[in-house]
C-alpha cells in the first residue's frame, strides 16, 4: 500500500510524521505531505516523493484538487494525517476523501468534538476519571472574577483546541488570554493546575470498540513547551483501563493520546489528542507498532490486540544534522514537489 504521511517537521519541536514513517516504511511505500519546504523530513530521504499541501484554512475544495493530482501522479492508497490543524478538515470530509480511493483511519466528527477541552469534563465523568476544575472565559474581566471568587495562581490558560500556558500571576494570564484568543478564538479556558507526575498513553482504536494497541510512559524531562525529551515505560492499570473504556464508549477509530497527571492513586485527565504523538516510534521500538496497526485497519485486516510491553525502557530524544543541496529546497519551493 502506498501511504501519504504528513507532519514532517523534525526539529526539537517535532511532529509525528517521521516517527510514523519509520514505523511503516518496511511494509509500505511512503509519500510525504508537507506544509513548509523548511521541514527537515522533506530532505531525509524517507519518502518516495514529497508534495507541498495547501494549508487547511484554504478549505476542502483546494485540498481535493491537490489530492486528485497526487493520486494521479503517485497512486496513493491512504493518508495518515498527523497535525492538529489539518485533522478537522480530514475528519469532516473523510467520506469524500475515501470516495477518491484514498483510505483513512479517523474518528467521527462527533468523537472529535467530544474530546474538545470544553467538553472533556463530561467525557471524563463518563470514564470515571477526574478532570481539573475548568472555566470558560471570554474576557479579561471573567478571569478577574474567577480569582476574586477563589481561583488561585498558578492557573492554566488554554485554547479549546490547541495551546496551553501556565500563568503564575494576573499579568501573565492576561497575556496568554490575548495570545490564545487572537490565534484560536473563543472560548478560552482557565483550568486549575494539578500536581503530580505527567503520564501519557498512546493507543489505537479499531473503530468497533476495541483498543488494539497501547503504550504508557512517564515523562522525565521535557522541553520548554512541554515536549517529552526523556521518558520511561510504565504499567498503570488505571490509565490502561481508561483507554479501554474511552475506545469502547466512543468506538474511536485510529490513533489517540491521553495526557494525564498521576498523584498517588489518583489519575487526572488533562487532554486527549486525536493523533499520534511525536514519541510514537518509542512504542514501535519496544514491540508495539501502532502506525502499522492503523494501516491494517485501513486494509480491514484483523488485529490481535497488543497491550503488554516491557517496563523500564527509556526514551531519549536527540537532534541531528543533515546536509543536502539547496537546489532541492528551491525545487520544492517552486514546483511544490520533490
Amino acid at each position: 500500500m502506498k501511504v501519504a504521511v504528513s507532519g514532517l517537521n523534525n526539529t526539537d519541536n517535532p511532529a509525528p510524521g517521521i516517527p510514523v514513517i519509520k514505523s511503516i516504511e518496511a511494509n509500505h511505500q511512503i509519500i510525504g505531505f508537507s506544509y513548509d519546504p523548511n521541514e527537515p523530513g522533506n530532505y531525509m530521504q524517507k519518502t518516495e516523493k514529497t508534495y507541498l499541501i495547501p494549508y487547511p484554512s484554504l478549505g476542502f475544495d483546494v485540498l481535493k484538487t491537490r489530492l486528485l493530482y497526487i493520486k494521479k501522479e503517485t497512486g496513493i492508497d491512504a493518508i495518515i494525517p498527523n497535525l492538529d490543524a489539518e485533522l478537522p478538515l480530514y475528519i469532516k470530509y473523510q467520506e469524500e476523501i475515501e470516495a477518491l480511493g484514498i483510505k483513512l483511519a479517523l474518528p467521527s466528527a462527533e468523537n472529535f468534538e467530544l474530546r474538545n477541552k470544553n467538553r472533556l469534563g463530561a467525557l471524563s465523568e463518563e470514564l470515571g476519571i477526574v478532570y481539573p476544575k475548568t472555566h470558560e472565559v471570554s474576557s479579561v474581566a471573567d478571569i478577574h472574577r474567577l480569582v476574586e471568587n477563589g481561583s488561585s495562581f498558578p492557573l492554566m490558560i488554554k485554547g479549546n483546541y490547541y495551546k496551553a500556558y501556565m500563568a503564575h500571576n494576573m499579568e501573565a494570564a492576561i497575556e496568554y488570554f490575548y495570545k490564545i484568543s487572537n490565534e484560536w478564538g473563543f472560548p478560552v479556558l482557565v483550568q486549575d493546575v494539578v500536581d503530580g507526575e505527567e503520564i501519557n498513553l498512546v493507543g489505537v482504536g479499531d473503530g468497533k470498540g476495541t483498543l488494539v494497541g497501547a503504550v504508557a510512559i512517564k515523562k522525565l524531562t521535557t522541553t520548554e513547551i512541554g515536549k517529552i525529551w526523556t521518558g520511561v515505560t510504565i504499567q498503570n492499570e488505571k490509565l490502561m483501563q481508561i483507554a479501554k473504556d474511552f475506545v469502547a464508549l466512543t468506538k474511536w477509530k485510529g490513533p489517540f493520546e491521553l495526557e494525564c497527571m498521576a498523584n498517588m492513586n489518583q489519575v487526572y485527565m488533562i487532554e486527549i489528542n486525536p493523533r499520534f504523538p511525536a514519541w510514537v516510534y518509542f512504542a514501535t521500538e519496544i514491540g508495539i507498532n501502532l502506525p502499522l496497526m492503523v494501516t491494517k485497519i485501513m486494509e480491514k485486516q484483523e488485529i490481535t490486540p497488543q497491550l503488554e510491553y516491557p517496563q523500564n525502557k527509556m526514551y531519549i530524544r536527540y537532534t541531528g544534522e543533515l546536509v543536502t543541496d539547496f537546489t532541492n529546497f528551491m525545487k520544492l519551493l517552486s514546483t511544490k514537489e520533490l
